[in-house]
């Protein structure tokens, strides 16, 4: 039985934390899956640390639906929520319901998320009232970043912290289930999670959001064009798989490999007779 959206309202009522994390693959999905953390985003932040994009404005619906299939195929219980790319909401409501619905009978999540605040709440009660769950996301909102002016922080002047509240307020009202809080002074997303009554994630939010949500390709030392500031390496795997495929490269070069353990025997007598 996969999370529901109550699921994870009742746990800010009781005050547990919620983990979520990115997955872009079956594989890797299934392992965040089989760890037991709730909520899975298949982020448009894959445009990036997947597809080498810049940012993430380049990726598309169908490579988001693409990835989202593939994630949903690898998990059993926890939400899968995709990321509405660029554009594929801001025009009309109608886009905004349809391309949500794609998400849902395509992709097989079970929840939609979307970037802006009091803008789009229009876009977001409409996608509720079709029976699909959102995800609200303010602060750093990254598909805005050319007229944010660069990955900067949010809401450290009183007109912006006021906006950020204002918005978050909008996205509950709207009915958004949950809300993203991205790279936001810790004291100013504590008081907006104290003044809404759904689940804030935060990422580079502080301690104080009701969760937290990480790329996990930034957590686990997978992706090394930068490491953010809010992003803990709790390993780095690019060291362990390059000195993996160094191995196998000096024993593919040498000939010990394979060896007899990973190859394939056969009758002799077959042998014999196709070499006379």
């Amino acid at each position: 039985m996969r999370i529901t959206i109550d699921q994870i309202k009742n746990m800010k009522k009781r005050g547990e934390k919620i983990a979520m994390l990115t997955a872009y693959d079956y594989s890797t999905a299934k392992v965040v899956d089989e760890v037991g953390i709730p909520l899975i985003l298949v982020g448009d932040s894959l445009g990036m640390v997947v597809l080498g994009y810049e940012t993430t404005i380049s990726v598309t619906m169908d490579e988001m639906l693409h990835h989202t299939k593939a994630v949903v195929r690898g998990t059993k219980r926890a939400m899968v929520i995709g990321d509405m790319p660029f554009m594929t909401y801001h025009t009309s409501i109608s886009d905004a319901q349809r391309n949500a619905a794609r998400f849902i009978q395509e992709g097989g999540a079970q929840a939609i998320k979307l970037e802006g605040g009091v803008t789009v709440a229009d876009k977001v009660r409409s996608i509720v009232n079709c029976g699909i769950p959102v995800m609200g996301h303010i602060g750093l909102t990254p598909q805005s970043i050319h007229q944010l002016g660069g990955y900067k922080i949010q809401g450290r002047t009183p007109e912006a912290a006021d906006k950020m509240l204002k918005d978050a307020l909008a996205l509950e009202e709207a009915g958004a289930f949950a809300i993203v809080l991205e790279t936001v002074p810790a004291p100013l997303a504590t008081l907006i999670t104290q003044k809404i009554s759904v689940p804030t994630i935060g990422i580079g939010a502080g301690v104080g959001c009701d969760g937290q949500v990480q790329i996990i390709n930034d957590i686990l030392g997978w992706y090394t064009d930068f490491v953010p500031k809010h992003a803990k390496q709790y390993i780095r795997l690019t060291d362990i798989m390059s000195n993996a495929l160094t191995q196998y490269y000096t024993e593919v070069k040498a000939g010990s490999f394979p060896t007899e353990d990973q190859s394939f025997s056969m009758d002799e007598s077959v042998l014999a007779e196709l070499t006379k």
